[in-house]
């Protein structure tokens, strides 16, 4: 009987216990090399981005060389004109020049012409 009352105040007596706080999990933060800071996704729009970005400077500047060699052309095209320009202007000076009343005669007395009063007409102005 006296081991059943042991048992039995053991059983019935409680233990005063303290309250225990939840344990708390301490949250480390893991190492840099675990530690991903873009992901897949993020990567892959960067580099699709990076060739876009790629791809549309060298499109911008293959247009530009484009554009140069065009100007280059018509540059060289306004050269050409104004020396054109220049030469007809200078041959139009010569032509004046040399199309006067003296020189011709001049050149009519050379090639052995006479000037002949009577076959000469005159013809009225309009």
């Amino acid at each position: 009987m006296a081991l059943e009352q042991r048992k039995f105040q053991t059983d019935t007596i409680h233990d005063i216990e303290t309250p225990v706080s939840p344990k708390t999990t301490e949250k480390h933060s893991p190492n840099r090399r675990t530690r991903k800071i873009f992901s897949t996704g993020e990567k892959f729009l960067f580099a699709l981005f990076a060739t876009a970005l790629v791809v549309f400077s060298t499109m911008i500047l293959h247009t530009q060389a484009q554009i140069n060699d065009t100007n280059k052309e018509v540059q060289l095209l306004t050269n050409k004109i104004d020396e054109t320009e220049k030469q007809n202007t200078e041959l139009s000076i010569q032509v004046s020049e040399k199309s006067t009343y003296e020189v011709i005669w001049n050149k009519a007395k050379e090639l052995g012409l006479n000037l002949n009063e009577k076959n000469v007409k005159v013809v009225p102005g309009r």
